[in-house]
C-alpha cells in the first residue's frame, strides 16, 4: 500500500473486509512483482520514482506547504548528522536518531533521488552487517534497508541499487556452520531475526551474475548423510539466492543451466516438506522474475518444462495434505533432523505455501497455454476439480485453511498482474501478455470452488473467499455476477440457514462496487437492498454488522438520488420491480449454471430506465432503515456494560461509518426527510444506553449539511436541557458510582448529541454563538455529579470544531458533477485522485476568538471553583462520609482536562518549553535544532547516552499552525494554560497534606497532568491519527483492487488526505524542551510513582510515562527522585513504595535510559539486588519478571566497530565536518572509558555482595557481575574469577549452575583473546591464529581421488589431517576445505593478562575442588528434566582438564583418575554414571585438539572404562547417559579421532546364544548411534552388515528392530554423489534431463542383497507351518526387515526401493499380512505397505508398481490381498494425478472396474468406494470419458443380468445364478460409484437424474445385497444433499417417490449391514447416521472385519 498508514490498527469495522488486514501480508510479500518501468508521462522526474504518486499529498492541504528546497535542506542537514554521527561511532543515541528522522522526512511522503536512495540502502545494509556494532542498533538500521528499497518503482535492481552478498552469508555461515566460521564469535553474533529480515530485503538485490559464484560457495556443503547439512544449503539457496535473469553471456548462470540440478538436489530429499516449500518458492520467485526477460524461452508452462511443471503439480497436491484413503501422509518425519537448517525456514504464517504456489502458477501464464494439451492453465484447472470437493464447507480439515488461501492469493496475484500490464506498469513482452481468453479461462476455473467456499461456517476461511470473489467479480462481472446472485437472493429471502445469509451480505459487500458500475447487474442493487433490511436485527447483532457493512459500501457507490421524478415516462419502481421479479424467476429457472449478458440482452435506454425506476424507492427505504436503526438502538445493552469487541460494540462503531456515506450521498429531498425523522426521535425519545451510537448517527447526518441540520438541533437540544435542568431537576446533586442516575438521563441524552453535533461541522456553529456559549456556562453553574463529564465534553467537542483543520467535505461527487445534476451514468463512477478537490475547515479569526473566550471563561471558571475546594472555607466539607468534596474537585480536574484538549492544537510547542517567542509556521532551522539539546547535561559524558533517540532535536514542517506569537490571543491562552500547571502542582501539594488517601482526587489529577503535558500542538491523549488510520483501512477494504492504486470512492480518499495532515500536524508536536513548570509536574508525577495506594501509582506510571515520551531529557530528571525514593522504601521495608519504585523503574520506558545512563545504573542494580532478600511474594515475582528485561544489563557497549570508509563516504557532505567529527569521536572515547570503569567498579562491589549472601541476592550477583567483569581487554578481576571457581562448587544447584557457566565463560575469554593475538580488532576482523587448522586445497577431484579420500577414513595410523565435518566432497568437491592436524601443537601463546588467569585458576583447582565438584555431579536432581547427560558441566571438565594437561593447576592426572574412579564406585546407581559419563566425556571429547601424547593420557584412561561399561554395566536406566555421551564424542568429527571407540564397537558381532536381551540390543543401539555419527565416512560397515544380515531372525524384538535400524542407518550413509566440481553438477544434470540426475540407484551389491534376504524369507515361509503360535525364523526375520524397511521408506533414499516394488515386495508383505497367528507382524507389514505408493516414483517408474498391484487385485487366491491391492490402486493414483501415463491410469480404471465383479463381497464394496474416489480426484478432462464408457458399461451390465427367479426351496443355487447376481451387484455398484464421486455437485450433473433413475426403477426392489446396496446409494444421495435438497429435487423428481420406501426400510439395513455403514470418497466419508461427512475410512472398517474373519 503506497498510503504507509499504520499497520497496527486493528479493529477493522467491517467482517468481509477484516481478510484485507488479515491477509495483506501478500502484498507485503509481493513488493517485487512490479519491475517499475517508467511512466509514459514525459513531465514527470525520474531522478526520483519510476512511478508518478497517485496522491497529490501536498496540493491537497488547506496552506501552503514548505518548497521543495525547503525540504531538501532539511534532508541535507540530517544527511550531514548522520554521516557526522556515523564517522565519530555514535551510533546509539546518535546515528539511531537521525535515522529516525529520516524515517519521518520519508513518512511524509518526500521523495529522495533514486541515487541517494540507493547509497543510502547501501550504507545502512553495510552498518547493519558491521563488526562489533550492537545488535539492537544493528536492528534498526536494517529495518532501514527495508524502508529504503522495498518498492521496485523507487530503486531497480542492479540498475540503481546492487548489494554484495557475502557479508550476509558469512553471517549465516557462522550460525548454521559454526564450524566453518572462526571460534568464539557466538556472542557477537547477529540474532537470527535480524538477518532474515535483512535477507528477504536484501537478497532481489544481489547480482544474478554472483549466481554461479553462490553456488560454487554454498553447494560443496550440502551432504544427506548427516541430513541438517542438506537442509541449510537448501535453506540458504532459498533466502539467499538471486532469482533475477543474468545477462546471457554469463556461464551456467541460465535456468535451462542450474534447474536440473535444483530439481536434483530436491529429488535427493523428497519426503520432507520443508524441501517442498524451500524449492517452490525459489521455482516461484524466479517465474515472477523471469517473465519480462526476453532472452529465456517461455512455453506453455513458463520458463519451465512440461516435466518439471508436473513435478511441480505434484508437489503442490502432495502439500494440500489431502487424505486419500488409508494412505498415511507423503510426509516423514525427517523434517525434524534439519538441525540448525530448522532456522533458515520461512515463517509459515507470513509467508504461506499457497501464496508460493499462486506467485508461480499466475508468473507462468500467458496467452501460449490456450489450445495446448497439457499447460500450467490445465494443470491448475485439473488441480481444482480433482481437489473440488475439499472445498466444500462440510468437508472441513487440515487441508480447508491452504486451500482457501490458495484461491484468494491465486485471484489476488491475477488482478495485480492483469492491471500492472493493462496499466503499463509492467514491461511484460507482448506474446506473454494476459489477454481476455486466458483471463476468462482462469475465472472459470476458480469461480464454483470460490462459490462453494462463500458458505463456509469460519470467518476466516470465508474472508479468504469473499477476496477472491471480488477479485474474480473485477475480472470477470458477467461471468461471476449471475452465479452470485443466483446464491444470494435466495439467501436474503430467508430460504436458506442463517450463515447463508450472512455470507451472502458479506459477499454483497465486496461486489457492491463492481456492481454498480455494469449494465444491468446494477438494476439489482435496490433491490438487493430492500431484502437486506431485515438482517438489521437487534437479535442477530452479526447479521447487522453485514447488512450495515453492504448498506455502507452500496452508499460509497451509488446516490441515493431519485432519479425517476425528472423523467416524464418513469414515475415509481413499477418498472425495475416487474423487471427483478422476472430476473429472480430466470435464475430460479435456469438453476447455478445460469447464464446472463445484460449488453446484449437489454438496450441501453431501458437499462437506464429501469435504473431510473429503482431509485424511486429509496425514500421507502430510507425511512424503513432508520425505523429498524431506531428499533435496533432501543434494544442494545448498555455501553457500560460492553467488552471492547463484542458485537454490541462493533454495532456502536459500524452504524455511523455505514450511515455517514448514506447521508453523504442523499438527495436534498431525501436530507429533509431524514433531519426531520431523526430530529423527532431525539426530541422525543431517550435511550439511554444508545446515546453514544445517536450521536454519532446525529454526527454522521451534521457533517453533511450543518446549515440545515444545527439549525433544527441546536435550538431544540439546548430548550431540552434547561428544561431538563430547570424543572426536572437533573443534575441537581452529586451522585455516586459509574451509573447515571434515571433523573439524569435525558439530560445526558441531550448534552451527549449536542456534543457530536457541534464537532466537525465547520464555522456554522458561530450563528449559534451565543447559544453555545451560554448552555455551557449554565450547564456548568446549575450541574453537579456525573452528568458534568457529559458537559466537559460537550466544550471539549466544541473547542475541537472551532480551532482544528479538518475537511467539511462528505459528498460522493466533485462540486461541478453535482451541480450538472447526477444521472444514471454517474453510478459507481469514482473521482480519480488527480481530479479531487476538498473544502477544509480553517478557523477563522472569529472562530478563534470565540475558542478562546469559551476555553478562557471554562478554565478559570474551573481554576476559581478548585481553588475555593482549597481554601480553608472551601463551599463544600472536606470532612464527612459522603465524598461531595472529592467528587467537585474531580469535576473541576476533569473540565480542566478537557478544555486542555480541546484547544490543544493551538499550543505551540516551543512556547509551552519555557521559549520566549514561539516558532513560526514549521520553520527549519539548524540552530532551533542544536538549541533543543539540554545544556545541563551537556557536560557529562555519561548522560547522553542515556537519553532515548524518540526525545532528541527534531526537524519541523509546516502543518499549518494558525496563531503567531505577535497574537494576543496567543498570548492569552499559554498564559492560562501557565496558570493551569502552577493550579495543578499546588492541587498536587494540598492533596498530599490534606487529602493523601482520596484516589479519586488522584487520579483525576494525574489524568490532568498527562493531558497538560501531552497535548500541545497536537491532540496526542486521544490518538487521533491511528484512530482516523484504523477507520481509512477498514473502510477501504472493500474498495481495494490490487494494483490498482487509490481506486476508492472520493470520501475515502477526502480522509486519507486528512490523515495525511494530522501526520505533518503530529510530526512537529511529536517532542518539545520541558519547562521550568514542566519540570515541577514531572517531579510531582515521580512522587506520586511510588504512592501507597495502587490506583494512584497506576496513574501517575501511566501519566509519567506519556509525559517522558514528549519531554527531552525528562527521564534524568526524575531517575534519581524514584531511586531516592526506592531506597527509602526498601530502608524502611515499605512494601507499597517498593512495589511502586519497581514498577515504575523495571516496567516503563525509564528501563530502557537506566541501563544505559551510567549515572544511575549502579544505584538501580543495587537497589534491584536488594529486593531479593525482601520477603513478600508479590515483590518476588516481580523481581523474576524484571530479570529478562534486564539480562543485558552491564554488557560492554560497542569497544570499536569496523567500517568500510568508501561506504560511509557515500553521504559525505560537501563542507568539512572533521572537526566536529574529531570532538565528537573524542567525547565518545570519553563516554566509554569512563562507563566502562564505573561497569568495573560496580562489579567488584557485586562480587563482594555475592560473597556469603543468600542464595536469591547471590544468583544476581552472579548473572550481572558476570555481564560487568568479562572484558575482552582484560579477561576478569581476580576477584570474580574466586567467586566463579568457588561457586561452581556452591551447595545450592541454582547457584552452583550460574557459577558454572560465568566460569566457563571466563576460559572462553582466555581463549577469545589468545586466538585473535590479544587484539579485540583481530578478533572483529576474524584474524584467527590457530595452527592446528589447515586449510586444504583440493587439487583433484575424481572418482579415483574420492575412493582414496573415504579409504584413508579406515587407516588412522597415518593420517595427515582430521576432517571435522560431513559435507566435504559428498555431493560436489569445492576448491578447499577446512581440516585439523592429526598431530596438534601444543598451544602457549598467551600473553601477561591470559597467563595471570590462568595462572589464578590453576592455584584453585586442587583436588579437593574437584572432588567436591564430581560430588555434586553425582547428586540426585531435583527434578526429573535435569536428569540427563549435562554438556554445560562437560564443558567446563574440558577446560579444567585443558588447564590441568598445560601442568597449570594444583590438580594432576593421577587425582582424576582417583577420582573418577571413585564417582563410578561399583556402578550401581544411575547417578554414578551420569556423573562418570560427564567425566568420561569431557576427558575423551577435551583432547581432541592437545598434543598426542596428552591425548593418549586421557584416552589411556576414559577409554578402557567406558568400554568396560559398555561391556558389562548398561542398564535401561542409564543407557541414555552413556547413549548421550558417545554422541558427544563422535558426532560429526572424523572417526579417526576416536579410532580406539570406532574399532571396538565395530568388533561387536550378534550372539544368537545370548539370552541377554538388553545387553545385546543396547550394544547395537551404540553401534547405530556410531554410523549415523560418523556418516559415509564409517568404513568398516561390511563384516557388522554381513553379521547382521545372517541373523536377522534373531530371538529378541529390541535386538532385531536395533539390527533393522542400523542395516538401513548402514545402507543410507554408503550413498554420495561427489562430483569433480560444481560445473560438472551442472552440465551432468542439466545433459542428463530437465529434472536432473535420478539419485540412489541401487547398486548390483544391493540389489543382490535385498534379493538374497526376500529368497530365504520365501525359503522360510515355505519351512513354517500354517497356523503355528510360536515365533519362527519367517516371523522374526520379516519383522527385521520390516524395521529395516519402514526406517529406509521413511528417510531421504527411499527411492532407492523403487525397484522391488512389484517384486518382491508386495508379493512378500501380503503374506505377511496373512499371518493371522501373528498382529505385530500383520500391523507391521500393513504399515510399510501403506509406504510404498507415496514413495515419489520417477516418470515410468510406476509402470511395474501399477501393473503389480493391478495382478494381485485381479488374480491373487486370496481376497484379502485383493482387497489390500485396492487400498494402494487409489493412493497411487490420486499422488501421481499428474505424472502417470494414460495407459496406466486406463489400466487402474479397467482393474477396478473389473474388481467389481469380485466373488467376495468385501472386495466388491471397496471398489465400489476405490472407483468413486479415483472418478472424483480425476481432472475433467479425464473424468468425462471415463464417466461415458463406465456409464455405458455398467448401464448394460445391469440390463444383460436380470435378478434370477426365486429358486424352489430346497435345491442348490445353480453356479450362474450366483454369478449372475455378483455381476448384477458390479453394475448397482459401478453405477452407484458414479453417483457417490459428485457428493456436492448442485445440481448433479446432467447424466445422473438417469442413472438415479435406472437404478430406482430397476434394482430399488431387488432382493438381497442388490437391493440394499441400491436403496443405501439413493438413501445416501439424498442424506448428503440436505443443504441443497430444494434445488436437486428439481432435477431428480424421477426417484422422489423411491426414496420415501428407501427411507422407511432404511433402519433394517442399517441393522442387516451395521459393518459396513460408510461410503467413501476419495479421502471424504459419508456416514449413513448423517449427512455431515466424518473423516474415517470405510477400507478400515471393511478391512477390521476381513481380519476378524
Amino acid at each position: 500500500m503506497e498510503d504507509q498508514l499504520d499497520p497496527s490498527g486493528a479493529a477493522a469495522l467491517s467482517g468481509a473486509s477484516q481478510f484485507l488486514s488479515t491477509f495483506a501480508s501478500g502484498e507485503t510479500i509481493s513488493r517485487a512483482t512490479s519491475p517499475g518501468i517508467p511512466s509514459s508521462d514525459g513531465a514527470q522526474d525520474h531522478s526520483k520514482r519510476y512511478r508518478p504518486r497517485t496522491f497529490s499529498y501536498f496540493e491537497l492541504l488547506p496552506y501552503p506547504v514548505e518548497e521543495e528546497a525547503q525540504r531538501e535542506a532539511a534532508l541535507q542537514g540530517i544527511l550531514k548528522q548522520l554521516y557526522i554521527a556515523i564517522k565519530a561511532e555514535d551510533f546509539s543515541p546518535g546515528a539511531l536518531h537521525w535515522t529516525r528522522q529520516l524515517q519521518s522526512w520519508l513518512n511524509l511522503k518526500f521523495d529522495l533521488p533514486r541515487d541517494l536512495r540507493a547509497k543510502l540502502a547501501k550504507l545502512y545494509f553495510h552498518l547493519s552487517l558491521a563488526p562489533g556494532l550492537d545488535g539492537t542498533t544493528a536492528d534498526r538500521f536494517s529495518r532501514m534497508v527495508s524502508v529504503l528499497a522495498k518498492r521496485k518503482h523507487l530503486v531497480k535492481p542492479i540498475d540503481d541499487l546492487t548489494l554484495d552478498w557475502r557479508p550476509i552469508w558469512k553471517e549465516i555461515k557462522s550460525l548454521v556452520l559454526p564450524g566453518e566460521a572462526p571460534a568464539h564469535h557466538s556472542s557477537r553474533r547477529r540474532g537470527l531475526k535480524h538477518l532474515w529480515k535483512l535477507c528477504l530485503q536484501a537478497s532481489i538485490y544481489f547480482d544474478p551474475r554472483e549466481r554461479r559464484a553462490m553456488l560454487d560457495e554454498i553447494l560443496p556443503y550440502f551432504s544427506t548423510s548427516d541430513l541438517q547439512n542438506a537442509y541449510i544449503v537448501v535453506g540458504t539457496l532459498n533466502i539467499l539466492l538471486p532469482t533475477t535473469p543474468a545477462p546471457l553471456t554469463e556461464m551456467q548462470s541460465q535456468p535451462a543451466d542450474f534447474v536440473p540440478t535444483f530439481f536434483h538436489l530436491w529429488s535427493l530429499n523428497t519426503r520432507s516438506k520443508v524441501f517442498d516449500t524451500a524449492f517452490l518458492d525459489i521455482f516461484s520467485r524466479m517465474a515472477r522474475d523471469y517473465l519480462t526477460c526476453q532472452h529465456v524461452p517461455f512455453t506453455e508452462h513458463g520458463i519451465f518444462t512440461r516435466d518439471q511443471s508436473d513435478l511441480l503439480f505434484t508437489a503442490i497436491l502432495r502439500l494440500t495434505e489431502i487424505p486419500v484413503g488409508q494412505a498415511n501422509s507423503p510426509y516423514t518425519n525427517l523434517d525434524y533432523s534439519s538441525g540448525l537448517g530448522l532456522f533458515l525456514e520461512k515463517d509459515k504464517k507470513r509467508y504461506p505455501i499457497s501464496y508460493t504456489i499462486s506467485r508461480w502458477v499466475i508468473s507462468s501464464l500467458s496467452p501460449k497455454c490456450l489450445g495446448k494439451d497439457s499447460s500450467i492453465l490445465n494443470s491448475l484447472e485439473g488441480l481444482m476439480e480433482s481437489v473440488d470437493t475439499f472445498f466444500h464447507p462440510s468437508n472441513q480439515g487440515a487441508w480447508t485453511q491452504m486451500l482457501a488461501q490458495l484461491t484468494f492469493y491465486l485471484t489476488e496475484m491475477f488482478v495485480s498482474r492483469w492491471n500492472k500490464e493493462q496499466r503499463g506498469e509492467q514491461d511484460t513482452p507482448e506474446d506473454r501478455r494476459l489477454d481476455d481468453n486466458l483471463k476468462k479461462r482462469f475465472v472459470l476455473s476458480l469461480r464454483e470452488v470460490t462459490f462453494m467456499g462463500l458458505f463456509g461456517k469460519s470467518t476466516k476461511i470465508t474472508n479468504l473467499y469473499f477476496g477472491s470473489l471480488q477479485n474474480l467479480t473485477y475480472l470477470e462481472p458477467d461471468l461471476m455476477l449471475p452465479g452470485a446472485l443466483q446464491r444470494f437472493y435466495p439467501s436474503l429471502q430467508g430460504l436458506v440457514e442463517v450463515h447463508r445469509t450472512t455470507s451472502s451480505l458479506c459477499g454483497l459487500q465486496m461486489i457492491a462496487n463492481i456492481m454498480s458500475k455494469q449494465k444491468g447487474f446494477r438494476c439489482h442493487i435496490t433491490a438487493l437492498l430492500a431484502l437486506a433490511l431485515p438482517g438489521i436485527d437487534a437479535n442477530d447483532l452479526n447479521k447487522t454488522q453485514y447488512t450495515l457493512n453492504f448498506i455502507q459500501s452500496v452508499a460509497y457507490s451509488i446516490p441515493f438520488v431519485n432519479l425517476a421524478k425528472e423523467n416524464a415516462n418513469i414515475h415509481d419502481t413499477s418498472v425495475a420491480m416487474q423487471w427483478v421479479q422476472g430476473e429472480m424467476e430466470r435464475m430460479e429457472r435456469e438453476g447455478q449454471e445460469v447464464k446472463i449478458d445484460y449488453k446484449t440482452e437489454l438496450s441501453d435506454e431501458d437499462e437506464a430506465n429501469i435504473v431510473r425506476s429503482s431509485t424511486a424507492g429509496f425514500g421507502e427505504f430510507i425511512l424503513a432503515l432508520l425505523g429498524k436503526v431506531f428499533t435496533l438502538l432501543e434494544n442494545l445493552p448498555d455501553s457500560s456494560h460492553l467488552r471492547s469487541g463484542s458485537p454490541e460494540d462493533n454495532i456502536i462503531n459500524t452504524l455511523p461509518a455505514a450511515l455517514t456515506p448514506l447521508f453523504a450521498s442523499l438527495s436534498p429531498e431525501l436530507f429533509d426527510m431524514t433531519l426531520e425523522k431523526l430530529a423527532t426521535f431525539v426530541s422525543t425519545h431517550v435511550v439511554h444506553q444508545a446515546r453514544d451510537s445517536m450521536a454519532w448517527i446525529c454526527n454522521a447526518l451534521c457533517k453533511v449539511n450543518p446549515e440545515k441540520t444545527l439549525k433544527v438541533f441546536i435550538p431544540m437540544l439546548t430548550v431540552n436541557i434547561r428544561n431538563e435542568i430547570d424543572y426536572n431537576g437533573a443534575a441537581s446533586d452529586r451522585s455516586s458510582g459509574t451509573e447515571v442516575l434515571p433523573r439524569d438521563r435525558a439530560l445526558v441524552w441531550h448534552v451527549s448529541i449536542l456534543s457530536m453535533c457541534v464537532v466537525h461541522v465547520g464555522a456554522e456553529v458561530l450563528r449559534y454563538k451565543k447559544d453555545l456559549f451560554d448552555i455551557a456556562q449554565y450547564m456548568q453553574e446549575k450541574c453537579r455529579g456525573l452528568p458534568t463529564l457529559h458537559i466537559s465534553n460537550y466544550i471539549h467537542h466544541l473547542l475541537l470544531n472551532l480551532t482544528h483543520t479538518y475537511p467539511i467535505d462528505n459528498a460522493l461527487y466533485e462540486p461541478d458533477v453535482i451541480k450538472r445534476g447526477l444521472d444514471v451514468d454517474d453510478w459507481g463512477r469514482g473521482t480519480a485522485p488527480a481530479d479531487l478537490t476538498i473544502r477544509w475547515h480553517r478557523a477563522t479569526p472569529e472562530e478563534l476568538r470565540f475558542a478562546v473566550e469559551l476555553f478562557q471563561s471554562q478554565a478559570e471558571g474551573a481554576m476559581q471553583r478548585l481553588e475555593s475546594f482549597m481554601s480553608d472555607d472551601p463551599p463544600v466539607s472536606r470532612n464527612g462520609k459522603n465524598k461531595e468534596w472529592s467528587d467537585e474537585v474531580s469535576r473541576q480536574l476533569s473540565q480542566l482536562r478537557l478544555v486542555i484538549s480541546g484547544i490543544s492544537t493551538l499550543f505551540d510547542p516551543k512556547r509551552a518549553s519555557g521559549g520566549a517567542n514561539g516558532h513560526t509556521n514549521g520553520s527549519i532551522d539548524h540552530e532551533g535544532d542544536e538549541e533543543m539539546e539540554d545544556n545541563d547535561e551537556e557536560e557529562d559524558p555519561l548522560a547522553e547516552v542515556g537519553e532515548d533517540d524518540e526525545t532528541r532535536p527534531q526537524y519541523k514542517y509546516q502543518s499549518g499552525y494558525l496563531l503567531t506569537p505577535e497574537d494576543s490571543l496567543y498570548s492569552r491562552i499559554h498564559d492560562i494554560r501557565d496558570n493551569i500547571g502552577h493550579l495543578l502542582s499546588r492541587t498536587h501539594s494540598f492533596l498530599n497534606s490534606h487529602q493523601a488517601d482520596d484516589v479519586a482526587c488522584f487520579t483525576s489529577l494525574y489524568s490532568t497532568y498527562r493531558m497538560w503535558i501531552t497535548d500541545v500542538g497536537f491532540e496526542r491523549s486521544a490518538h487521533p491519527l491511528e484512530r482516523l488510520q484504523r477507520l481509512y483501512k477498514a473502510d477501504v477494504g472493500p474498495f481495494k483492487i490490487s494494483a490498482l492504486r487509490k481506486a476508492y470512492p472520493r470520501p475515502l480518499l477526502i480522509k486519507r488526505a486528512d490523515a495525511y495532515h494530522l501526520q505533518r500536524v503530529k510530526q512537529n508536536a511529536s517532542v518539545r524542551n520541558k519547562s521550568e513548570l514542566d519540570k515541577k509536574l514531572l517531579l510531582d508525577l515521580a512522587q506520586s510513582c511510588t504512592s501507597p495506594y495502587a490506583d494512584v501509582r497506576r496513574v501517575a506510571q501511566g501519566a509519567q510515562d506519556a509525559s517522558l515520551k514528549v519531554l527531552i531529557g525528562g527521564r534524568p530528571l526524575v531517575i534519581p527522585v524514584i531511586l531516592e525514593q526506592f531506597r527509602k522504601a526498601l530502608a524502611e521495608v515499605d512494601h507499597d513504595r517498593i512495589k511502586g519504585s519497581m514498577y515504575t523503574l523495571l516496567f516503563t520506558s525509564l528501563l530502557k535510559t537506566l541501563m544505559r545512563d551510567w549515572r544511575f545504573a549502579p544505584d538501580l542494580m543495587r537497589l534491584y539486588i536488594q529486593t531479593a532478600g525482601v520477603d513478600k511474594t508479590s515483590i518476588q515475582n516481580l523481581g523474576a519478571s524484571a530479570l529478562f528485561p534486564l539480562i543485558e544489563f552491564g554488557k560492554r557497549f560497542e569497544l570499536m566497530v569496523l567500517l568500510d570508509e568508501n561506504i560511509v563516504n557515500l553521504i559525505q557532505p560537501s563542507e568539512d565536518c572533521s572537526k566536529v567529527i574529531d570532538s565528537r569521536h573524542d567525547f565518545i572515547l570519553e563516554r566509554r572509558k569512563k562507563v566502562e570503569e564505573k561497569k568495573a567498579a560496580l562489579g567488584l562491589e557485586l562480587v563482594d555482595i555475592a560473597k556469603g549472601s543468600h542464595w536469591k541476592t547471590a544468583s544476581r550477583c552472579a548473572i550481572f557481575a558476570t555481564n560487568l567483569c568479562l572484558r575482552f581487554d582484560s579477561v576478569a578481576p581476580s576477584q570474580f574469577i574466586e567467586l566463579a571457581i568457588q561457586g561452581a562448587n556452591d551447595p545450592h544447584p541454582g547457584l552452583r549452575t550460574g557459577y558454572i557457566t560465568a566460569f566457563s565463560n571466563i576460559f572462553t575469554v582466555i581463549d577469545q583473546r589468545a586466538v585473535y593475538n590479544h587484539s579485540y580488532k583481530d578478533y572483529l576482523e576474524e584474524k584467527e591464529k590457530d595452527s592446528n587448522k589447515i586449510i586444504v586445497p583440493v587439487t583433484e577431484s575424481d572418482a579415483a581421488h574420492t575412493d582414496k579420500f573415504l579409504d584413508q577414513f579406515k587407516h588412522s595410523e597415518n593420517a595427515d589431517y582430521y576432517i571435522d565435518t560431513d559435507h566435504v566432497g559428498w555431493l560436489v568437491w569445492g576448491k578447499q576445505f577446512t581440516a585439523f592436524k592429526a598431530k596438534p601443537n601444543r598451544f602457549d601463546d598467551y600473553d601477561d593478562v591470559e597467563r595471570a588467569a590462568r595462572k589464578q585458576i590453576g592455584k584453585l583447582l586442587t583436588r579437593e575442588w574437584l572432588a567436591k565438584c564430581f560430588d555434586y555431579l553425582k547428586q540426585e536432581p531435583r527434578d526429573s528434566s535435569s536428569d540427563r547427560f549435562r554438556s554445560q558441566n562437560v564443558i567446563l571438565l574440558m577446560h579444567v582438564f585443558d588447564l590441568m594437561n598445560y601442568d597449570q593447576t594444583a590438580l594432576t592426572f593421577d587425582d582424576v583418575k582417583e577420582l573418577t574412579l571413585e564417582v563410578y564406585g561399583d556402578g550401581s546407581d544411575k547417578h554414578q554414571h551420569r556423573a562418570t559419563a560427564e567425566i568420561v566425556g569431557a576427558l575423551l571429547a577435551g583432547s581432541a585438539d592437545d598434543p598426542i601424547e596428552m591425548r593418549d593420557r586421557s584416552w589411556g584412561f576414559a577409554q578402557p572404562l567406558m568400554l568396560k561399561i559398555f561391556a558389562d554395566s548398561l542398564t535401561p536406566e542409564n543407557l541414555n547417559y552413556w547413549s548421550t555421551c558417545l554422541h558427544f564424542i563422535i558426532d560429526t568429527k572424523d572417526p579417526r579421532r576416536a579410532h580406539e571407540l570406532v574399532e571396538s564397537l565395530s568388533s561387536f558381532r550378534l550372539d544368537m546364544s545370548s539370552n541377554a536381551a538388553f545387553k545385546e540390543s543396547s550394544k547395537v543401539l551404540l553401534l547405530e548411534i556410531l554410523i549415523n555419527d560418523c556418516g559415509w565416512h564409517f568404513r568398516i560397515e561390511k563384516s557388522i552388515l554381513q553379521d547382521f544380515l545372517t541373523h536377522i531372525d534373531h530371538p529378541y524384538k529390541s535386538v532385531r528392530e536395533s539390527i533393522g535400524r542400523v542395516i538401513a542407518t548402514i545402507y543410507r550413509t554408503r550413498y554420495h554423489e561427489s562430483f569433480e566440481n560444481v560445473s560438472t553438477l551442472l552440465d551432468k544434470n542439466k545433459a542428463e534431463s530437465t529434472i536432473g540426475i535420478r539419485p540412489y540407484k541401487p547398486t548390483e551389491e544391493f540389489s543382490a542383497t535385498i534379493n538374497d534376504v526376500f529368497g530365504r524369507l520365501e525359503k522360510w515361509r515355505h519351512e513354517r507351518e500354517p497356523g503355528q503360535q510360536t515365533p519362527s525364523s519367517y516371523t522374526s526375520g520379516s519383522k527385521t526387515v520390516l524395521t529395516w524397511l519402514d526406517s529406509t521408506l521413511s528417510s531421504q533414499e527411499c527411492a532407492q526401493l523403487v525397484s522391488f516394488f512389484p517384486e518382491p515386495f508386495i508379493d512378500q508383505l501380503l503374506h505377511m499380512m496373512d499371518v493371522k497367528e501373528d498382529p505385530e507382524l500383520m500391523r507391521l507389514a500393513y504399515h510399510v505397505y501403506r509406504h510404498l505408493p507415496n514413495i515419489p516414483f520417477r516418470s515410468g517408474e510406476d509402470a511395474a508398481f501399477i501393473s503389480a498391484l493391478i495382478r494381485i487385485g485381479k488374480s491373487a487366491t486370496s481376497w484379502h490381498q485383493r482387497l489390500r491391492a485396492l487400498v494402494n490402486m487409489q493412493v497411487i493414483y490420486f499422488r501421481r494425478l499428474f505424472l502417470t501415463a494414460p495407459a496406466q491410469r486406463e489400466l487402474l480404471f479397467d482393474a477396478v472396474g473389473d474388481m467389481l465383479s469380485d466373488p467376495q463381497l468385501e472386495v466388491r464394496t471397496v471398489a465400489g468406494a476405490t472407483l468413486a474416489g479415483m472418478i472424483r480426484c480425476s481432472p475433467a478432462a479425464i473424468r468425462n470419458p471415463i464417466i461415458k464408457t463406465l456409464k455405458k458399461r455398467f448401464e448394460t451390465q445391469l440390463e444383460r443380468n436380470p435378478m434370477p427367479k426365486k429358486k424352489a426351496p430346497g435345491t442348490d443355487t445353480p453356479v450362474n445364478v450366483t454369478q449372475q447376481v455378483v455381476r448384477r451387484h458390479a453394475a448397482v455398484l459401478g453405477l452407484g460409484s458414479l453417483i457417490e464421486a459428485f457428493p456436492y455437485a448442485t445440481p448433479p450433473p446432467q447424466w445422473m437424474p438417469e442413472v438415479l433413475a435406472l437404478l430406482a426403477r430397476r434394482a430399488a426392489s431387488d432382493p438381497g445385497v442388490v437391493g440394499k446396496a441400491t436403496k443405501g446409494i439413493l438413501s445416501e444421495f439424498k442424506k448428503t444433499r440436505q443443504d441443497s435438497w430444494g434445488v436437486d429435487q428439481k432435477v431428480c423428481d424421477v426417484i422422489d417417490d423411491n426414496l420415501a420406501t428407501v427411507e422407511a426400510d432404511y433402519p433394517s439395513i442399517l441393522l442387516q449391514n451395521s459393518w459396513k455403514t460408510s461410503k467413501v470418497y476419495s479421502g471424504r466419508v459419508t456416514s449413513h447416521r448423517s449427512a455431515v461427512p466424518e473423516k474415517m475410512y470405510a477400507e478400515a472398517r471393511i478391512w477390521e472385519f476381513a481380519i476378524s474373519h
